[in-house]
């Protein structure tokens, strides 16, 4: 089971997926080329909600569906510090796909 966590230092953003930072996955999606942020709704808090869920599901076609309603009702409300488990994320997925609020 993975962990994620995100932390704006005085150094800037860290987003880590069990100590290691996570791979905006550029290979993939492109929305910016700005890297991470969240707790808003923008090109960057997209990549962090694409990079999320692309990490977990190891599906891009299933990411790019999904990044937008995440960001939005997920990564946009995160607060400076955050953790999501798989488990969390799978919950999150699951709503998404049911219609209901993540």
């Amino acid at each position: 089971m993975a962990n994620y966590t995100g932390d704006r230092t005085i150094d800037g953003i860290a987003v880590l997926v069990d100590g290691q930072p996570l791979s905006p996955h550029y290979d993939q999606l492109r929305l910016t080329d700005h890297g991470f942020e969240w707790s808003y709704e923008g090109p960057e808090p997209a990549q962090l909600a694409f990079a999320l869920l692309y990490d977990h599901l190891k599906d891009a076609s299933a990411a790019k569906a999904l990044h937008e309603t995440f960001m939005r009702r997920v990564v946009a409300n995160f607060d400076n510090e955050w953790e999501l488990s798989s488990a969390d994320l799978d919950d999150a997925v699951a709503a998404l796909r049911n219609g209901r609020a993540a």
